[in-house]
Parts: C-alpha cells; structure tokens; sequence
C-alpha cells in the first residue's frame, strides 16, 4: 500500500503514551466516561461465509480474522432486504425497507427519519463518510450530491455509485469531479487515516468507510492479490452444482482476490487507530450489505434468500473501557437494528422514528441473546439482475439462528433446518413430516409481517405507491 501523509510522528504518539501512563487511574477513569469513537466499515457484496474466521479455506483475511478474535461476532447478521440501497437506506436510518421505501436500487432516500448521522451531530460527534452512498438516487450514480442529501455528514468524500475501482470517481464539498490514486479501496482507506489523524481531538468521531468491492468486477483487483488465487485450485461449497462450477471458480478467483485487498486495507486501519492512541476507545465494527451466490444454489448475485445472500459478516469491537470479551452470538440481528446499536454502544439518544432493535446491552454481554429471535427478510420488487426471467419473485421469509422459511406470492416456497442442512440443499416445504414445524415457521412469519405493518402486496403496488418509474425488468431506467 502507498505511504499516506503522516502528520502525527512517532515521537508525539510516544510521548502521548507516556503521558497517559503518569495520568494512571484517573486517566483510565475519564476513559470510561468519555464518548467512544466509532469506526464503521462497509463493504459492498461480501458474503457471511468468505472470510478465514467462517472457515473458508480460500479466503485469505488475516486482519479481519484477528479483528474476529476480539470482537463480538454475530453469526447470523441478517441483510433484511438483500441488496445494496435497501440495506444502507436501513442501516442510515434505522428503518425497514418499505418504511424508508428504498426497497430497489437507484431511488432516493428521504429525509423523513433522524439519520445516524444526525444522531451523532447532536451528541456532539464528527461525523464523516467516505466511499460508495447509493441512496442519492438522483438520476445519475455519477453526478454531484449536495449537503442536503448528505443525511446529516459533516466530512465528505463520496461517490454515489461506481464499480469501475481503478478509475473511481468522487467529490468533496464542492460540485468538482475528483478520482481516487489506484485501487479505490486503498486510495479510500488512506482518506480515512488520514481523517483519523488529523481528526478534531476534542470531539468523538464516528467515521464511515464504504468500500466497492468486492462487488464483481470480480477480476479487478490489484495484481499482486489477484496472482494468489487459482481458479483450479479454489474449494467449492457444496450446494454449487456441477453446470455452475466452472463460473464460480472463476468468478470466485477474483472475489477473494479484492477480499484479500480489502483485509491489508482493514488491518491498516487497526493500526493506524493504535498509532494514534484511540484503538482502546473506539468501537470498530466490520460488516458488509448482503452476500453473493456466487454458484451456490445455481444462483448469482443477490435478492435471492438463500444464506450466501442473505448473510453479512458484523464483527464488533468494543473500546477496552467496556470490558472487551470476544464472544460468538447466533441470535440473528437485521440491518434496521444496526443504528440504534450502534448509537447505544455510544450512549447516544436513538430517535423515535427508529424501527430497529438496540441490541447494545446483548453486544456489552449485559443481557442474554432472545432465543431463536425471527429476522424478517424480504424482496418486495424483484429487477435487476434478478427479473422474472431469471427467476425473480416477491416473497417474505424469516431467518432465525436455525431455520429458514420463506413464502412467495402463490405460497410456502422454501423451508430449511439449518443445523441439519448447513448448504440448504433439502428444502423441506411440503414435506408431511415437517408440517408441524412448518407451520409454526408460517405463524412466526406472519407475526413479522403484522408488526412490520407489511401487506405483502405485488410489485408493482409498491412501485405505484412511491411513484417510481421503472423499465420492464423493474429496474430504475439510468441505472447502469
């Protein structure tokens, strides 16, 4: 990775070592009544399972599986609304899908909720946001977003949407189109160590970094990690039939390769939170806005509602003040709960127009996970890359730490027990012996629907109803 400007030397950062070890105590003490920072990454399509700590034998994430380590690790992360607007609409606001009504790509989000960042400004925090946005939806993924449509951040140094991750483009303040040095991701991670740096040191912060990748292009990384993956060479999951083995090794080739890029981004990162002595008082959390088939089930990319789409990582690391205890949760957490955690992780006030569970007191060990908690999950219109073509459908389901049950628009579509079935390769939907089950799964669904005030209406009662005008495939007519 290229040298960033360094303004903060290692004679200060020792000497700023010392001094808290004469303060001693009462430096420790004001510690744990200070506000944490908070250091919040985001990358973009990278599926639950693909990382070292899952048990991936072809990823290579070295720094992310230490960050595991000593993090609070929810195993079953639950992307409510399995595709990227829909779940940053949810995880800026706190809302579900169709309350936000960005439930499709390239729509705008509205300003009718108090955003996270707003949350923080009025505790007193530095708010920054650096990389991928996505909820602009202004016509264009390339045009110039204005402090009005910035939900509420103070630094800034965004692009609503790009893929091209050696030419990415960007703006600050003004309406100026600038490019990132190389590989976005690392040209962005130098942005935010440098904004670590030179933050104002008598404020918290809580900075955003939102990675592209690895979102396909999948074979655009740079060359030295895309040089470590052989396509013939990589383990398959099994639930990637033989017809789809050949694209998924392929494609599967370049996506750990930009994984492999985005850890030596992460474990920057860390590091540079140590260099500056806030590494203790930083809750750092990791996690991603929904997965990839990438083959599994015959499938590509998202919406659909399998695991490798539907599960992100979270990896959340609590300032040493808050008595860290790395621990693994099951009990499964959806996107519309990740705000108002993350404000109670940092005593911030969670507004009233949040939909979301604050989970801080399970992720702080202070209450017992609910057993067998339901996450609702959903595709409310259905375009894209998955159209009905190519098998797309509405359908509302539940995701719970064992099972899967899921209904379309005609009924009961898929049922998997997971503890017996980890690949879901049996679905068990009208199977006599497990109607039982089944129909306990079906009450629990509609208990989520009532509470979500979810109709479960057609797609295009949703589309109407947000006044959005799509092509034939459902899909937002400028989106590339």
């Amino acid at each position: 990775m290229k040298p960033f400007r360094e303004t903060h030397t290692r004679r200060r950062f020792l000497a700023s070592a010392a001094a808290a070890a004469l303060l001693g105590g009462r430096a420790a003490r004001a510690a744990e009544s200070r506000p944490p920072n908070l250091l919040f990454v985001l990358a973009d399509q990278w599926r639950a399972q693909a990382f070292g700590y899952a048990g991936d034998p072809n990823a290579r994430t070295p720094a992310i599986d230490r960050l595991a380590a000593e993090s609070v690790r929810f195993t079953h992360a639950v992307s409510s609304c399995p595709v990227c607007s829909p779940y940053r609409a949810s995880l800026l606001t706190g809302r579900r899908a169709l309350t936000h009504g960005v439930f499709i790509n390239d729509v705008p989000l509205n300003n009718e909720a108090v955003s996270i960042a707003q949350a923080f400004n009025g505790a007193g925090y530095a708010t920054a946001y650096i990389g991928k946005w996505h909820v602009d939806g202004s016509g264009s993924r390339s045009a110039f977003i204005p402090r009005e449509r910035r939900q509420g951040f103070q630094f800034w140094k965004v692009l609503e949407c790009t893929h091209d991750y050696n030419r990415s483009a960007y703006y600050g303040d003004e309406n100026r189109k600038l490019f990132w040095d190389g590989y976005d991701a690392m040209a962005q991670t130098r942005e935010a160590r440098s904004y670590i740096h030179e933050r104002d040191r008598g404020r918290p912060f809580a900075l955003f970094l939102s990675w592209g990748p690895p979102h396909d292009p999948y074979h655009t990384a740079p060359p030295e990690h895309r040089a470590r993956f052989e396509a013939d060479k990589l383990v398959l999951r099994p639930n990637v039939p033989p017809a789809a083995a050949a694209a998924a090794r392929r494609d599967l080739a370049g996506y750990y390769a930009h994984g492999a890029a985005l850890d030596a981004c992460l474990g920057d990162l860390l590091a540079t939170l140590q260099e500056c002595g806030v590494a203790e008082d930083t809750v750092v959390v990791f996690t991603s806005d929904h997965g990839d088939m990438l083959g599994s089930q015959g499938q590509r990319m998202k919406q659909r509602p399998w695991d490798e789409s539907i599960l992100v990582p979270l990896l959340i690391r609590l300032p040493a003040a808050s008595g860290r205890t790395p621990r693994v949760i099951d009990m499964p957490l959806s996107a519309p709960d990740l705000m108002p955690t993350l404000l109670g992780l940092c005593n911030v006030a969670v507004p009233s127009t949040v939909e979301g569970r604050n989970c801080a007191a399970i992720v702080r060990g202070a209450t017992s996970p609910t057993e067998d908690r339901a996450a609702l999950i959903l595709c409310a219109a259905p375009f894209g890359q998955w159209t009905r073509g190519q098998g797309g459908r509405e359908y509302r389901g539940i995701r719970t730490s064992r099972y899967t049950y899921v209904r379309d628009r005609s009924g009961p579509w898929l049922l998997y027990d997971t503890a017996e079935d980890p690949y879901q390769q049996r679905n068990l939907c009208g199977v006599p012996e497990h109607a039982a089950l089944q129909k306990a799964l079906d009450d629990a669904l509609a208990r989520e629907l009532s509470a979500a005030r979810d109709e479960f209406l057609p797609a295009a009662a949703y589309i109407e109803r947000w006044g959005y005008k799509v092509d034939a495939s459902g899909t937002m007519p400028y989106t590339s």
